[in-house]
């Protein structure tokens, strides 16, 4: 049990720093060259990063609801996932014991 809430908590922080590197490489490459974006490669692997996340919150969203929004509430998912997940981790911890978690 211990494993797979590892290896889910990895993926959320996975996908919170693609999710937040793809926010910061867009705004960065907006300003600076933005004839760029399209020919990034570094753009395009962190986009097929932020696709899980993405399709998730497409399909947890209403449709009236603009697809701008929709990596802030991707970011906000995988944020609380963490979280949620760290909790998780920890009280699973405090039950099995401290000295097996590392």
């Amino acid at each position: 049990m211990l494993l797979a809430i590892t290896a889910l908590k990895m993926l959320a922080e996975l996908a919170l720093l693609a999710l937040l590197g793809r926010g910061l490489l867009r705004l960065f490459l907006r300003h600076m060259a933005p004839q760029g974006m399209a020919s990034n490669p570094f753009l395009w692997v962190l986009d097929a990063l932020c696709k899980p996340p993405l399709w998730i919150v497409a399909r947890l969203t209403p449709r009236h609801l603009p697809e701008q929004h929709h990596p802030v509430l991707a970011l906000a998912l995988m944020a609380g996932m963490w979280l949620a997940l760290t909790w998780l981790k920890i009280e699973w911890c405090l039950r099995i014991g401290v000295e097996h978690c590392r």
